[in-house]
């Protein structure tokens, strides 16, 4: 362990940080605060952490150290008192179905071992108890021709005399061939070809293309298109009339095949797709067949993963997926009711206390409203992070660094004591937690607060304060204690907008936890959608109305969740979802190229005498295309390095240095500048730099605008945060023709935004407004859900005792709705001033 109280860190010069020398005290809660961009991230996770990876790395074998000169060092002079360092950020787990939160959290794992001590299996034929029985096993030695009686247990139904598999643990596994569904092997669901996505217009007939992936998907359509023609005949039907007109009988014909057939007569495209896709290696093929298919429970487990033997060993009246359907609250109290006796308590004692501190951990974070059997595909980046933070607890790991990036992301103000108290646990295990965060009670319980700035970009990367919670209030030359002593203020909103009169309402909502609601959406508003975490929030607004429309203004293939109707879609004519996924999967795409400004600098570049001369094209200032582009990295500045046991390592180009372009590309100037040096220039830097070229510069102010003026131009779409990725998409959609009756969607816009951003990126969406827009935004910031026009709050709690509709109205109302925590909140800020 460091002998060090604090961990020191000197000459620190990573992206903008300028040079700086700076004291964090070990085994306390640290916040690193500031402006988006003005270097916490730089500070907290490129040098603290990356200095106690590398040197983590430096602990392997000789074989393994051979790597480590692809390994970049931060840029710093000296870093003393690191000990191991874990980030804990808002990546997703896994991309992997399979993965859930019991597998997560590993209190299926328990689970799975409680019920093979002591569960009870039934018969799956007359569902009688079956019962444990001896019998004997004869083995023959043929040297001697000697036989010894052995006994092996089975189970046998007492009723039909049924013989069933030994109860293991891996029964349980719905990874496990031994208890997956045979059917969906494990998934709960499958996928099958919808019929509406293979006919997305009915008006067409078969010899018009109207089933569409027809052409796309059938190699030998010659043949195919004479037994088409040859089974019209038989069953005497028109391939030449609009498929809405086809009798019933004969379209199903089309779609499964001919009822008579034998292996070589008729099959449906349906069957064919089918086939296609369980058959193919392909994942390109697989993704484009995909694109006709829907995921359904499957038909057999019914969404439970296992399969009928394990789903017949029983605890009481519940079976392991029963227990795993409840949310984590409600198996709490199931393991503290389990009426065991003696025997069973002696052998479970053990696997309860753990899967009970397992349970607790994730609970006391504010996560109890997640069931075991949640995918961790859906869950938020902010969800993600908790379970992991969960799992440190239990890990009972000490002299650690923690890193964490914005934990508060996702909580309700209610929920955000929870994550402090647990935060504060992790500290007091001898362990220094540092907190990237902008959350003001989580500033207010950190031992020590750092405030980068002043600005952001290259005006940040400075330490403008360090100290306690009392004294940055007092701090002039911080902007963070500005807004936090109320000196300055996000927002002061007097003037609500009236709105257009109308609405969009969705009636019957009951998708997961929501109980059948009725929520209408004002127009022309802004628009707050609040709640506890787990009240119901998403799945209302994206797996609701997001899907539905995408589904009506762009035949989208995702399936809205239940409901029963929807009125008033004549009210708007565009709908908009902005979320927080990556602009790009690869390091090609940038701010630059996303939001098209870079198209008018390549044009830019392509009408210099000297480009002409040479007759340069724009597509030789792009590195996506041959031509300019550095052939060694093709243009992406970096190679990659795969390192098996570590994540894959991106190392600068030795050709290129990092600059994306050939020598001839580079030779090109503009204004002194060349190609590359352009995609370097920060947003407010360039704004500067093409403020006579309106094309250019007006793109440019908008990315100001939502407060990204310090990211640089060509900044890898795979290093910005899902915050960024999102403004990135919002200034994208301001610059485009506003038609006056779009709907904006925006979950969580806020997320890794300063109180001064905030501000900027409400003047923003109250613009959209102002020209008759709907902005609708998912959100737990008091500060925008006091500004907003309208609010939807949902509640009372999470999970099960969710779903309902607890207020819809003005900010000035929902402070008196003694039912609301929302307003219970908001009407303390507001008594704060």
């Amino acid at each position: 362990m460091p002998k060090n109280e604090n961990i020191i860190i000197k000459g620190a010069k990573v992206h903008n940080l300028k040079n700086i020398n700076v004291e964090i005290p070990r085994n306390k809660l640290v916040v690193i605060t500031g402006l988006s961009g003005s270097g916490k991230s730089s500070l907290a996770f490129d040098t603290i952490y990356a200095e106690g990876q590398r040197r983590y790395a430096e602990s392997f074998s000789a074989y393994a150290r051979q790597f480590l000169g692809m390994m970049d060092k931060p840029d710093v002079d000296q870093i003393d008192g690191l000990s191991p360092t874990i980030s804990i950020d808002q990546r997703t787990l896994t991309n992997n179905p399979r993965s859930t939160v019991g597998t997560m959290s590993e209190i299926y794992d328990y689970l799975r071992l409680l019920y093979t001590r002591v569960g009870t299996p039934y018969c799956t034929h007359c569902g009688a108890k079956v019962k444990k029985e001896k019998i004997p096993l004869k083995i023959s030695d043929d040297e001697d021709r000697k036989t010894n009686n052995k006994y092996i247990e089975i189970f046998v139904c007492s009723r039909c005399k049924e013989r069933f598999p030994k109860i293991e643990t891996r029964l349980f596994s719905f990874n496990s061939p031994y208890g997956a569904c045979p059917s969906c092997k494990g998934l709960g669901t499958k996928l099958d070809v919808d019929i509406d996505l293979i006919i997305p217009n009915k008006n067409l007939s078969i010899l018009e293309g109207g089933i569409q992936p027809w052409t796309k998907f059938f190699s030998n359509q010659q043949n195919y298109w004479k037994q088409l023609k040859d089974i019209a005949q038989k069953y005497k039907f028109s391939l030449d009339v609009p498929i809405k007109d086809m009798k019933t009988k004969d379209l199903q014909i089309i779609l499964y095949g001919d009822p008579l057939k034998d292996e070589d007569g008729f099959k449906g495209v349906v069957d064919i797709l089918q086939e296609k896709y369980q058959k193919t290696d392909s994942n390109f093929l697989r993704t484009e067949l995909e694109k006709y298919m829907k995921e359904s429970l499957c038909s057999l487990c019914h969404g439970k993963r296992l399969n009928k033997e394990a789903l017949n060993v029983k605890i009481g009246k519940n079976s392991i997926s029963d227990i795993a359907d409840k949310n984590l609250i409600d198996i709490k109290k199931w393991f503290e009711k389990l009426n065991l006796n003696k025997e069973e308590e002696k052998f479970s004692k053990q696997i309860i206390k753990e899967a009970l501190k397992r349970l607790d951990s994730l609970i006391d974070i504010g996560l109890g409203y997640l069931t075991l059997n949640r995918s961790s595909i859906t869950l938020s980046g902010g969800e993600a992070q908790r379970i992991r933070i969960a799992n440190q607890i239990n890990s009972l790991l000490t002299n650690v660094i923690y890193i964490l990036d914005e934990p508060s992301i996702g909580l309700h103000p209610r929920d955000i004591e929870k994550l402090i108290n647990t935060l504060k646990k992790l500290r007091d295990a001898n362990n220094t937690v540092i907190v990237v965060e902008h959350e003001e009670e989580l500033m207010k319980a950190a031992d020590y607060i750092i405030d980068v700035g002043p600005g952001a970009g290259v005006n940040g990367g400075e330490i403008i304060f360090k100290g306690s919670y009392k004294q940055i209030l007092k701090n002039k030359k911080s902007l963070t204690g500005r807004y936090l002593n109320g000196e300055l203020k996000v927002s002061q909103k007097t003037n609500y907008h009236k709105g257009s009169g109308k609405n969009i309402e969705i009636i019957g909502a009951k998708e997961h936890n929501l109980k059948n609601i009725n929520v209408k959406f004002p127009l022309g508003k802004f628009i707050c959608i609040t709640g506890v975490s787990g009240s119901g929030k998403s799945t209302l607004i994206i797996d609701i109305l997001g899907k539905l429309l995408a589904k009506l203004f762009y035949r989208a293939k995702a399936h809205p969740g239940k409901h029963k109707e929807i009125k008033g879609i004549k009210n708007i004519n565009k709908v908009i979802r902005i979320d927080q996924s990556p602009i790009g999967k690869t390091p090609r795409s940038n701010p630059a190229t996303y939001t098209g400004v870079f198209t008018h600098i390549r044009n830019l570049f392509t009408s210099l005498p000297e480009s002409k001369l040479k007759g340069y094209d724009a597509g030789f200032f792009s590195f996506n295309v041959d031509g300019g582009r550095c052939p060694v990295c093709s243009g992406e500045g970096y190679t990659k390095v795969e390192m098996q046991f570590l994540n894959d390592v991106y190392v600068e180009c030795e050709a290129c240095h990092g600059k994306r372009y050939n020598e001839n590309a580079l030779e090109i100037f503009y204004k002194g500048k060349n190609i590359a040096d352009i995609l370097a220039m920060s947003v407010e830097e360039a704004m500067m730099f093409f403020n006579d070229i309106s094309s250019i510069y007006d793109k440019l102010k908008i990315l100001n605008d939502v407060g990204l003026g310090y990211l640089p131009l060509g900044q890898s779409a795979t290093t910005l945060s899902g915050g960024e990725s999102q403004r990135i998409k919002l200034a994208t959609e301001l610059s485009k023709r506003s038609t006056g009756k779009t709907f904006y969607i925006l979950d969580e816009p806020t997320t890794g935004l300063h109180f001064d951003d905030i501000k900027k990126l409400l003047n923003v969406l109250n613009q959209l407004v102002d020209k008759g827009n709907t902005v609708l935004v998912i959100e737990h910031n008091l500060d925008v859900i006091a500004q907003s026009d309208w609010i939807i709050d949902l509640g009372p709690d999470g999970g099960e005792k969710g779903g309902e509709l607890i207020f819809s109205g003005t900010p000035k109302e929902i402070v008196k709705n003694k039912k609301s925590y929302t307003g219970k909140y908001l009407k303390e800020k507001n008594k704060k001033g």
